[in-house]
């Protein structure tokens, strides 16, 4: 469900903003993998925006995670901000609902790594899902 809203967002203290002001997904996806669940407790929510609709102020972090890609953090609270591809400047960002208000009633796309999905996150629903195998067979670039 591609929208080009203009959408801002928030950190939990405030010091970061994220305004979107063109092309993004309205429909979050999940991730179960471990990296993903050590970085977010638990399970990882997120929806795409492209590159060139997303500004950011404040103070950012940034840990290189992989070779390939980057997760953000407010560097006052903490907050998860997003997690990106790094090779290319242009790629979308993978931005974290919960910082907009308007991401509350955006239903789910998405789950991958199923299989790997703690018991206490199982999630219902009529959406896309992909065991870690499936997943990875058509992205090379995991393990």
């Amino acid at each position: 469900m591609q929208n080009a809203t203009r959408i801002s967002g928030r950190c939990l203290c405030g010091e970061v903003t994220i305004t979107i002001d063109g092309k993004h997904d309205a429909q979050p996806g999940v991730c179960h993998c471990r990296m993903c669940q050590r970085w977010s407790g638990g399970v990882f929510l997120a929806f795409t925006a492209a590159a060139d609709a997303v500004s950011v102020t404040g103070p950012v972090k940034r840990f290189q995670s992989t070779p390939f890609a980057e997760r953000a953090f407010c560097g006052t609270c903490g907050s998860h901000l997003w997690m990106r591809n790094t090779g290319d400047p242009a790629e979308d960002y993978d931005l974290m609902p919960g910082l907009f208000d308007a991401a509350h009633d955006w239903p789910l796309r998405s789950e991958i790594y199923t299989d790997k999905a703690m018991t206490s996150v199982r999630l219902k629903g009529d959406h896309a899902r992909k065991t870690a195998a499936e997943y990875e067979a058509s992205h090379p670039h995991t393990d």
